[in-house]
């Protein structure tokens, strides 16, 4: 089965220092468990370590998709009917639409590990929300596949299945 051009999929996952991070976390718990002993020890190590990869996993299972004639970033399913056109922005200004420039009623599915973004106005009038401020590694690639699912004639079909 081949993909549409209007298919992007990608996964916002953690960077590998964050799993570094989560095993000192899990050597921090075995150390406040040294003085009660060796099993002790072990379990803080265990147990500290996977309850802190486990939240670095979740954290970093964000998918951003184009599919269907949708966008699904993170919870949200968006028709690219509703959707006007996406605009790259670089790290610099990724950052200022994260700040200053953000509107609160926006949705945003940000990584502040991601430093690139896409832009997109919400064309709905029916929809309160501005804009999607979507952090993704591959801003091209999600832009082209929002254009792409717009203009094929799949970009007008319901997003079931998303």
């Amino acid at each position: 089965m081949q993909l549409s051009p209007a298919h992007h999929d990608e996964r916002l996952t953690a960077p590998h220092s964050w799993w570094g991070i989560a095993v000192l976390i899990g050597l921090a718990c075995a150390l406040m468990l040294l003085p009660l002993g060796t099993l002790p020890l072990l379990a803080g190590l265990v147990g500290g370590t996977a309850l802190s990869g486990l939240l670095v996993s979740s954290y970093g299972s964000a998918r951003v998709r184009v599919v269907n004639g949708a966008l699904a970033a993170g919870d949200a399913r968006i028709p690219v009917t509703a959707l006007g056109e996406p605009e790259i922005l670089d790290a610099e200004e990724s950052r200022a639409w994260r700040t200053y420039k953000a509107d609160t009623r926006a949705f945003m599915l940000m990584r502040s590990y991601v430093p690139t973004a896409v832009r997109i106005e919400v064309t709905d009038p029916a929809d309160p929300t501005p804009y999607v401020y979507v952090s993704t590694r591959e801003p091209l690639a999600l832009a082209a596949a929002i254009r792409a699912s717009k203009s094929s004639p799949a970009g007008t079909s319901s997003p079931a299945g998303v």
